[in-house]
């Protein structure tokens, strides 16, 4: 006798047809169930309902199990071994499928450029990408925009120039991770999640910046064409890795330390709330584009020559440039030197050159630790972009 099951009153206009799915499950194709019930329609909705469902409907209501959901599946694979396990290659015709699914075959392939393990990871995007979200902030509250006004003119004018530059650097480093982003297999996604975190970091850095250069005044400062040529060049970089070496080893590694500089000198609690902020964002855009540049290396070692091609490419491209904008040069000398005395200028000045020889030696030290040797270090950081990003 084949088994039965009774739908009472319920129709598979009613869900009726999870209930026959769910008995169908336990048997195998050709064997029988029989369905009981009192829905008006049962009968008719039955015999369709198997029509379309690839089963032999048999009068008094009795189905015989099909192969065709055996035949659907039969050349499914997952999209990699588990959810928690990282495919070395994530193949196009798992599409959109989440890691460890059982992808059935014939949905569309995936286009995208970046789908192998080595060329996109670093075993530290998922703890980044935890922090990231744990460390949000809300750039109406986090931020003291009611302190009392306090900047002498000079010195306000410095901070909307210098906070012009940020705004600049910021629009760059937005674009690029979002780029990145839709070319990455989604297989990825903690890479993924992490980009666009980034992405989310540079947006509210765009609106603190910007608020902050126009707290106390009505238009910005002024944007130097070298200053657009060297962030073009980031943004005209096609490769995954070096553009991510570019923008967060040197030029986000950099502009830490320019943000640290600003906020070491703000004049107002407003500035040192902006730079602390965004700084605080750009520690993990650089720990994450330190991890995974040293991730390719250890992979492939011979890596280190393209990263050493990029740069010298990036800094011939710009060897004719202005390299960074003189007004914002001058602007971090008077916010450091705080007033117009010989002393003071002087003082300034003195900074915004140590400032400089502590982004050099920031670059040497990550150049290192992804594996180039001291000496190369040096000259590779030599031949970064004078605009600081």
């Amino acid at each position: 006798m084949p088994p039965v099951i009774d739908l009472e009153g319920l129709g598979l206009d009613g869900g009726a047809h999870l209930l026959i799915d769910h008995a169908l499950a336990a048997l195998r194709p050709g064997e029988s169930l029989r369905v009981r019930g009192h829905h008006p329609a049962l009968a008719v909705q039955l015999a369709a309902w198997c029509r379309s469902e690839g089963h032999l409907y048999l009068p008094e209501m009795t189905v015989v199990k099909g192969s065709a959901d055996a035949e659907r599946w039969a050349h499914a694979e997952r999209a990699g071994q588990a959810a928690a396990t990282v495919a070395e290659r994530a193949k196009p015709e798992w599409g959109l499928a989440a890691r460890g699914a059982l992808v059935e075959p014939g949905g569309p392939p995936l286009d995208v450029d970046w789908a192998e393990r080595d060329h996109v990871w670093a075993d530290i995007a998922p703890q980044l990408y935890a922090q990231a979200n744990a460390n949000q902030w809300n750039p109406a509250t986090a931020v003291d925009w009611a302190g009392p006004h306090t900047v002498p003119d000079d010195i306000e004018d410095a901070v909307v120039q210098i906070m012009t530059y940020l705004v600049e650097n910021e629009q760059a480093a937005l674009m690029i991770p979002a780029r990145l982003l839709a070319r990455l297999h989604p297989h990825y996604r903690e890479v993924m999640q992490l980009l666009a975190a980034q992405a989310a970091d540079e947006a509210r850095h765009l609106e603190i910046f910007t608020r902050r250069a126009l707290l106390y005044r009505d238009v910005l400062g002024v944007s130097g064409a070298g200053g657009r040529s060297s962030l073009q060049s980031l943004l005209d970089e096609p490769d995954y890795t070096l553009a991510s070496f570019l923008l967060s080893v040197l030029g986000e590694g950099s502009f830490l330390d320019l943000l640290r500089f600003v906020q070491r000198h703000a004049p107002d609690r407003a500035t040192a709330d902006v730079t602390m902020l965004a700084g605080r964002d750009e520690a993990r855009h650089v720990a994450f584009g330190v991890a995974h540049t040293a991730h390719v290396v250890r992979t492939d070692p011979a890596y280190l020559a393209r990263l050493r091609g990029a740069v010298e490419r990036r800094h011939s491209v710009l060897v004719d440039t202005a390299g960074l904008n003189k007004e914002v040069f001058d602007s971090l000398v008077v916010l450091a030197a705080g007033s117009w005395t010989p002393d003071a200028i002087g003082h300034g000045w003195r900074q915004v050159q140590r400032l400089q020889h502590t982004m050099d030696e920031g670059r040497q030290r990550r150049l290192e630790f992804i594996g180039f040797p001291a000496d190369e270090a040096a000259e590779i950081s030599a031949l970064h972009t004078r605009n600081f990003m």
